[in-house]
């Protein structure tokens, strides 16, 4: 697997390196030595996925906050997303700054953020399937968000602002950061 580092201290582009035959291809997607040597959180509590129907469905920008805060692998298993997360720990160098990068089923990446990172993306294609590796339990009170159009951020969509069933109305209402 190579490990690219993103901008966001901590996160990290990851891609298999496959090995294939007439048959097709075998290919490592977890390693817990490889993380760790990385200074990633092996550990996974929670594997969930995301299916959304329609090309231009946003869905973020999430997070845990603080002590509750997730470690996530983000992976596609169909279609393809512009995948972002964004520095939300104020101690960072790089707090308020977001990563972006294409993810798909057909290129295989992966992105790893670890707590403190909000996370979101934007579907590139109909029936879109998203797998995450999740290391913390998932805390109802500690849920929390961010506005994906916030000018603070500035976050470069690939497609126009979506509306009606392509975003929610909870992810329509999180707040504004403060200046």
């Amino acid at each position: 697997m190579r490990f690219t580092p993103t901008p966001l201290p901590g996160a990290w582009l990851l891609e298999p390196e496959p090995v294939g035959d007439e048959r097709g291809h075998f290919a490592r997607t977890f390693d817990r030595a490889e993380w760790e040597a990385h200074g990633m959180d092996p550990r996974v509590e929670i594997c969930a996925s995301s299916v959304s129907t329609r090309t231009g469905t946003l869905r973020g920008m999430h997070l845990q906050a603080g002590a509750y805060g997730e470690p996530k692998l983000i992976r596609v298993a169909r279609g393809a997303i512009f995948d972002v997360f964004v520095d939300l720990r104020p101690e960072s160098p790089r707090y308020r700054r977001w990563y972006g990068a294409e993810l798909s089923a057909a290129n295989g990446r992966m992105l790893y953020a670890p707590p403190g990172l909000a996370h979101g993306f934007q579907t590139l294609a109909d029936d879109t399937e998203v797998l995450y590796m999740i290391g913390a339990p998932y805390v109802p009170d500690a849920a929390t968000g961010v506005r994906w159009d916030d000018p603070l951020l500035a976050i470069d969509w690939p497609a126009p602002p979506p509306g009606g069933r392509t975003i929610t109305a909870r992810d329509r209402a999180w707040p504004l950061l403060e200046p």
